[in-house]
């Protein structure tokens, strides 16, 4: 077990070297315990939900591993949040889907309202989070032909109209209980497996949809609502309706925030050079952090350099306040609360690196263009004690230092997930 002196001593030694190059890094924890992560319910029970948990998966949605413990129950599934949550440093959000409804009498997914997520309004109050919402366009009957909201069929269309509504009034329920803006994220999985005809009627009908389930206003201090695109799919291969440039125009035009989700671009596509495109125009972002491996994979979070890239474009152009950053993955190989463990703890490790960088002073070089200095410095800060100011805002957020964690996932796994299997 790392012994708290040991890292107290570590971080002022960390804190004078930043300091010699202006950077107060007493200030920028404090920064970055304000950002609030948005931690996906998803992950602890392989996308079942419970309205209809036998469902198959489907819109190009697979889960892969069998790893034992998933959460089959309301009170497993916030269990293992609560657990999680309790070894991320901070205080963050949890994203719902419309089939975590916790109902007492069967009901169809259009039917899913504000009354049917009671039961996670209480736990959030309890644990002191916040709640963002997606209406679940996926693994349903009435996904006909690999459409919803673009489906030439006008039943169809308004089966997922009525649940795109539900939603908002679910997203606004959450604002209103919970004192914070409930971002309500739609995504849908239309499209075509081979060459379409026509690819402009598919998109006036998403448009048409979309116009219809925005209609009603609510208030912005409750809910605002992002559109997320998609570059390819299972099942979908040739066409996408909603594609990438098809929603940065529909948020543009109708005031929308626009969702970059890391794992639906080309593999050779920099997300991260988006932002500073969009934001100019935009309303603002919905981020979902994932990693794909040579495709759409949404394999757990790491550290990486798509990562890196990602926090410090945001807080090298100070977007932070314009940009909701969610986590979006489903890994069943690896005990499900060690994964959002490490992939949060990986994405407020990359914004805190960002962070602790003379950036002002960066820009001053550049402005000078001073190239020399800018590529002098940001070289020399690889090597910098970067991780003894991570373990010290662990230890001021009273989450356990290094790989301690490790342990409370050992012992919660042996004494609540595993014995799960027996019954």
């Amino acid at each position: 077990m790392v012994k708290t002196d040991e890292v107290e001593k570590a971080y002022q030694v960390a804190k004078q070297r930043y300091a010699e190059l202006g950077v107060d890094t007493d200030k920028v924890l404090a920064e970055l315990k304000k950002v609030k992560l948005s931690v996906h319910a998803w992950q602890g029970d392989d996308i079942h939900g419970f309205l209809n948990p036998d469902q198959e998966l489907t819109g190009g949605i697979g889960v892969s591993g069998n790893y034992p413990g998933i959460a089959r129950t309301p009170d497993e599934l916030t269990g293992d949040l609560h657990e999680a949550l309790s070894l991320i440093p901070g205080k963050h959000k949890v994203q719902l889907h419309s089939i975590y409804a916790v109902t007492d009498k069967k009901k169809e997914l259009n039917e899913v309202g504000p009354e049917d997520f009671k039961y996670w309004v209480d736990w959030a109050k309890q644990e002191g989070v916040g709640l963002d919402m997606n209406p679940t366009f996926f693994s349903h009957p009435m996904v006909k032909h690999n459409f919803t909201l673009a489906s030439p069929e006008k039943d169809v269309r308004d089966y997922w109209i009525e649940v795109g509504k539900q939603s908002r009034a679910i997203a606004n329920y959450f604002g209103e209980e919970l004192g914070q803006q409930s971002v309500n994220n739609f995504w849908i999985p239309d499209g075509f497996k081979d060459n379409p005809i026509d690819k402009q009627s598919p998109r006036e009908r998403l448009i048409a949809s979309l116009d219809e389930i925005f209609a009603k206003k609510y208030d912005e201090k409750n809910t605002i609502e992002a559109v997320e695109g998609k570059l390819f799919g299972t099942g979908i291969e040739s066409y996408t309706v909603g594609s990438h440039l098809f929603y940065n125009n529909y948020a543009i035009s109708r005031g929308k925030l626009w969702t970059i989700d890391a794992g639906h671009w080309h593999p050779t596509e920099d997300v991260s050079d988006k932002f500073s495109a969009f934001l100019p125009f935009g309303k603002g972002l919905m981020l979902h952090v994932s990693r794909p491996v040579r495709w759409d994979s949404d394999h757990v979070v790491i550290f990486d350099d798509a990562l890196t890239r990602i926090t410090r474009s945001l807080v090298r152009d100070n977007q932070l306040s314009r940009t909701n950053i969610g986590l979006d993955f489903f890994d069943a190989t690896i005990n499900r609360v060690a994964a959002w463990v490490i992939g949060a703890r990986a994405t407020q490790k990359a914004l805190l690196q960002a962070m602790l960088a003379p950036i002002d002073d960066l820009k001053k070089a550049e402005l000078n263009f001073d190239f020399t200095k800018r590529l002098a410095v940001t070289e020399e800060l690889k090597s910098f004690p970067f991780g003894a100011v991570w373990d010290e805002f662990c230890l001021q957020n009273d989450t356990p230092v290094g790989t301690d964690w490790l342990n409370n996932i050992h012992d919660y796994e042996q004494k609540v997930q595993f014995p799960r299997e027996k019954h």
